[in-house]
């Protein structure tokens, strides 16, 4: 993408460290940077785009951002790509306490990402994590896949991700856009980070396309405000299924593992159960009614795979718990996308009302059967 961005005439790419934005009046200007030669410089223009990333230090300086860090990916590459289930496929291995992923990289090797719930993990240079992923995780491990694990963590390099998730909280600033990671973050289980960051660039590209003076930076910024609207159907979607899914795939108790094993069989059931998701997450059919509709198909069949053939006081139990924790999954996630207004889910936040909700789809169930 850098190249081809370098092939147009019109763009002059340099590399460099941006240290901060210009600004003047209350508008940002530019950018000061250093130079590869330790120059420091400054660049105006009357626009200014800022995606520095997950880590961007320049945000701040443009919009509220709210990170949190729910895990870390741990990364390693394994050079067996034989060893995989089904050849030139992504996996998800649904891992006591949360989801590992291999997929291959090229024609003899494979990435292995393995999530780590907490703010923090094990020390590398102690050898505690080498320890943890050979005593904990590859004994979780499909068969094939044990053996070329165990010695990617002897001979490959073991890297630590924070994975970071971040609602969208523009501020309008006059002169600057923030894009990619640096606005918005979700679990990048689902890999949605760049069908978001995409989506967004031609958004704004069809916007400014109509634009012939940029150099009344309020009014740009004023007309820029529609970006954020334009683009929460497709955002919105990613990042509530992204996060939604991460705490489904991440079994902490018996009544999460049923959900678990619910959504892994409900997703295998095909048709509209499997194409229906699969769309969700290709950004090819952004909806957040069709992913509440999902959510609650998939709520409805784990009570059902728990209830029938018959509902005895345990499996009853477990079904109210099942529904008791089910707005916790979904309704986190749509209060950060600022959806909660529009779609008036206020009602289910009242553990009461589940309760009454959760006796009568049982009721139904039971008599039903």
């Amino acid at each position: 993408m850098r190249m081809k961005a370098a092939s147009n005439p019109l763009i002059n790419l340099e590399q460099a460290n941006v240290l901060s934005l210009i600004e003047s009046d209350g508008i940002v200007k530019g950018v000061r940077y250093k130079s590869l030669v330790g120059e420091e410089k400054n660049f105006h223009a009357p626009m200014t785009f800022v995606c520095d990333g997950s880590f961007s230090n320049l945000r701040r300086s443009v919009t509220n951002p709210k990170v949190r860090t729910p895990s870390w990916f741990v990364g390693l590459i394994v050079e067996d790509c034989s060893s995989l289930p089904f050849a030139n496929h992504g996996h998800v291995i649904l891992a006591d306490p949360s989801p590992i992923l291999f997929y291959p990289i090229s024609s003899t090797e494979v990435r292995c990402l393995v999530d780590v719930p907490g703010d923090k993990v094990p020390s590398g240079s102690n050898g505690q994590m080498a320890k943890y992923l050979s005593t904990v995780v590859a004994g979780q491990l499909p068969l094939k896949l044990r053996k070329p694990f165990l010695q990617a963590i002897d001979k490959s390099k073991i890297r630590a991700m924070p994975n970071k998730s971040m609602p969208a909280i523009p501020r309008a600033r006059p002169g600057v856009l923030v894009l990619g990671d640096a606005l918005n973050m979700r679990h990048p289980l689902t890999g949605g980070g760049m069908t978001v960051a995409l989506t967004d660039i031609v958004i704004l590209r069809d916007m400014l396309r109509t634009i012939q003076d940029f150099s009344n930076a309020p009014a740009l910024c004023d007309y820029l405000q529609d970006f954020y609207v334009l683009r929460k159907p497709m955002a919105a979607t990613i990042n509530i299924l992204a996060d939604s899914l991460y705490k489904v795939f991440s079994a902490t108790d018996m009544v999460e593992e049923v959900r678990r094993q619910a959504c892994f069989e409900y997703l295998g059931m095909g048709g509209m159960f499997s194409s229906g998701p699969m769309g969700l997450l290709g950004g090819l059919n952004p909806s957040i009614a069709i992913l509440i509709f999902h959510f609650l198909l998939l709520t409805a069949y784990g009570l059902a795979r728990v209830l029938l053939p018959f509902p005895s006081p345990s499996r009853l139990w477990i079904a109210i718990r099942l529904i008791w924790k089910a707005p916790s999954i979904l309704l986190p996630s749509i209060r950060n996308e600022s959806l909660m207004p529009s779609f008036n889910f206020k009602w289910l936040m009242t553990y009461r009302y589940t309760i009454v909700m959760s006796l009568f789809m049982l009721s139904s169930i039971y008599f039903l059967v």
